[in-house]
């Protein structure tokens, strides 16, 4: 699936990813390829995705190899539409 993860500041990161850990407010939950669409908003926490990442293009994320990525956030908005997953942090 697409993702692309922004900040006030900037855009932290666009790319495909298999899968996403999300800090819901209700709780953690995870959306993988083809998700049914959702609208939620996130808590302070980690954003843990999964997929292949390229060192040059994922240097605003916490890199643990080249397949898991996380990202520290203190709250955000997340959107799944479309196979596009759009998540606004702050």
């Amino acid at each position: 699936m697409f993702i692309e993860i922004v900040s006030p500041e900037k855009t932290i990161f666009t790319g495909d990813v298999s899968s996403v850990y999300l800090p819901g407010s209700e709780g953690f939950f995870q959306i993988l390829d083809n998700h049914a669409p959702i609208v939620s908003t996130l808590k302070k926490g980690t954003i843990e995705l999964s997929g292949e990442f390229d060192t040059e293009l994922s240097q605003n994320l916490s890199l643990q190899g080249t397949s898991k990525a996380s990202l520290d956030i203190e709250s955000g908005v997340v959107e799944m539409k479309n196979n596009k997953l759009i998540i606004l942090v702050d």
